[in-house]
């Protein structure tokens, strides 16, 4: 057939984590070439289903964002399919109803994710259709940054060089300005209730977010004018000093790139650290994709010989935010109540579970996996092994945060702490770090008494670290390493 009287191409473009209209490298693509775009979302049933509450706040954002997409996809002509199913189903399913010969999709790095995708193009394949895959939710994926032997690095500092430089040589693309048709949908299209996918409402704003495209630029405009002062500011939790843009970038209501491109204009101490916080997150995605053995095991095998506690009600007691050191419980209280924990402290229960309480990362992983509202699974690992010595340029076995000298040095007045412990509130400041110091006198005259009020500390922190040492000891010859040195990684998740 002539290429003139060929029919005009019908393409798919299936959002997943990139609720966004704008800067989006799969719809740009399918918008460049010639046809009808039409545009689809899958509440994935093999991801809802093993979620442990019907009260979710992810899935809550999500569908107010998705509100948001449908409406802006409106404003074009188009508009958004929505589905409930099985995504390896619906969307072999969905091409076929619209005879879409094209499906475009943003590339995702779990395990999970690959598989299903590999799965859904093989289904479109067999039925003379295509996949298309793009890189955006990363700068760069795949063999983009390899070290000069042409393997993936697994050191942090080297790597992000290696990421600066590719920059500086193929500069940032930009998907902002694409134009094409969006196919007008036959029928008003319905996206379903939280009700109709069996979840309860949630009302975000109670904890603070907004979702959505607007929700993200509400947020990083406000952190604009912040972000000169992001290096000394962003450790300090009771402090505004980070972006609270994580759940954003963790459902793509915003580009990754834009706050790249913000980051090198502002450029300066500030600019500067929060740039090297999003390369953290390339690198987690990296890891994540070229080593997926991370997901059930550590990173350094030899790390897999080490002994944890069995110690459920340990592992209770800090999910609770009731291990009697007051940062720790404010940090594990501040998620169960907003789904949200500032990075700084989600590196002091990390090691205070694994190196205090002796518990295995895995049990606080999958913790945060269930609690998080930003939860990524890239980063959230990446985090995990990285507080537990079991990672890729991981802090050394041997370093061991001390919950109380974080706790005087990131809240030393404790207003971060009385906000989440309340019971706290008319403890001294001198105290209120360990409260289980005061002088009896002092419990009593402030009406806290430790073991009534509040509890005494589950472990003794002197002798945790020395078991610590002891149970790391079966690592000791072969990696002693001193890792990266830094006392921060990634803000994605976090902030």
């Amino acid at each position: 057939m002539p290429l003139a009287c060929q029919p005009p191409r019908i393409s798919l473009v299936w959002f997943r984590r990139d609720l966004r209209d704008v800067d989006n490298a799969a719809l740009a693509a399918a918008l460049s070439d010639a046809g009808s775009v039409y545009c689809a979302f899958v509440f994935d049933t093999t991801i809802l289903d093993a979620l442990p509450s019907r009260s979710d706040r992810r899935v809550a954002f999500i569908h107010a964002s998705l509100l948001e997409l449908d409406a802006s996809l409106r404003a074009r002509g188009g508009g958004l399919l929505v589905c409930h199913g099985d995504a390896r189903v619906e969307i072999p399913r969905l091409a076929a109803r619209l005879n879409a010969s094209h499906v475009y999709a943003n590339r995702d790095y779990e395990p999970q994710a690959k598989a299903r995708d590999a799965a859904v193009a093989a289904t479109l394949d067999a039925a003379g259709r295509r996949f298309l895959s793009f890189r955006d939710q990363a700068i760069f994926d795949g063999d983009e940054v390899l070290t000069q032997a042409g393997k993936p690095y697994s050191v942090f500092s080297p790597y992000r060089n290696a990421w600066l430089r590719r920059l500086h040589e193929t500069g940032l693309p930009t998907f902002a300005s694409a134009t094409g048709k969006l196919a007008p949908l036959a029928t008003p299209s319905a996206i379903p209730t939280l009700a109709d996918l069996g979840f309860a409402d949630v009302d975000l704003e109670v904890i603070g977010v907004q979702p959505g495209m607007s929700g993200a630029r509400t947020r990083f405009d406000d952190f604009r004018s912040r972000l000169p002062r992001y290096r000394e500011q962003r450790d300090f939790p009771a402090v505004k000093g980070v972006s609270y843009l994580s759940v954003h970038l963790r459902f793509g209501t915003l580009s990754v790139r834009e706050l790249v491109a913000h980051a090198l204009h502002t450029g300066g101490e500030g600019g500067m650290t929060w740039l090297s916080e999003l390369v953290w997150r390339d690198f987690y995605f990296m890891i994540l994709d070229r080593f997926p053995h991370v997901v059930a095991r550590a990173f350094r095998p030899e790390y897999e010989a080490i002994l944890w506690e069995p110690w459920p009600e340990g592992l209770q007691a800090w999910q609770q935010g009731r291990t009697g050191y007051p940062l720790v419980d404010a940090a594990m209280r501040q998620m169960a109540a907003s789904g949200y924990m500032h990075n700084r402290l989600r590196m002091v229960v990390a090691s205070f579970l694994t190196k205090d309480l002796g518990i295995d990362w895995r049990a606080g992983e999958r913790w945060f996996a269930d609690s998080l509202i930003d939860y990524d699974l890239a980063a959230n690992n990446g985090g995990w092994q990285w507080a537990a010595s079991t990672g890729c340029d991981a802090q050394p076995w041997f370093r061991i945060f001390n919950p109380v000298t974080q706790s005087e040095k990131f809240d030393s007045q404790g207003s971060f702490i009385r906000r989440y412990v309340p019971e706290l509130q008319a403890v001294p400041d001198k105290w209120v770090h360990a409260p289980w110091r005061m002088p009896e006198a002092v419990q009593q005259s402030c009406g806290v008494l430790i073991g009534r009020d509040y509890p005494a500390p589950m472990v003794d922190h002197a002798a945790a670290r020395l078991a610590t040492l002891s149970r790391y000891g079966v690592v000791k010859g072969v990696h002693s390493g001193t890792g990266s040195g830094l006392e921060t990684q990634l803000e994605l998740p976090p902030e």
